[in-house]
């Protein structure tokens, strides 16, 4: 199939249009976090749920989440189970909890610095 026709696609089209470089991709395939079809030339094909995926992957990386925890949930991601569903939620509340705790923080940083904004411009307003 030609890229860019069909349902199949090269690792050219699924760059372009996900904007994660080609390297990129080929490293998520190395950390098991996305599987390509082989054509018998060896060619990566894809389809629009590996676009989906990288687009999902590249969240999860946004986040914060380190690639080898983005790789135990994704074995449930791909072929669900029971045992790789209640693997991937253990992996996932960790990550969810360690995302409350940096918000948090983040904002309690962001709620002392407008303190500090605010204490700033009252005293530009009262020594102008």
């Amino acid at each position: 199939m030609t890229e860019g026709t069909g349902d199949a696609m090269r690792i050219g089209e699924l760059s372009r249009r996900t904007g994660v470089s080609q390297r990129s991709l080929r490293y998520y395939e190395q950390q098991g976090l996305l599987a390509s079809v082989r054509a018998p030339s060896g060619q990566r094909h894809y389809d629009e749920e590996h676009v989906r995926r990288v687009e999902l992957i590249q969240a999860f990386l946004s986040a914060g989440l380190p690639s080898q925890t983005i790789a135990e949930m994704a074995p449930c991601m791909a072929e669900p189970s029971r045992p790789r569903a209640e693997f991937a939620l253990a992996a996932m509340e960790r990550e969810r909890e360690r995302l409350s705790h940096a918000i948090a923080s983040l904002t309690a940083a962001r709620d002392a610095l407008d303190e500090l904004m605010d204490a700033n411009r009252k005293y530009l307003a009262e020594h102008g």
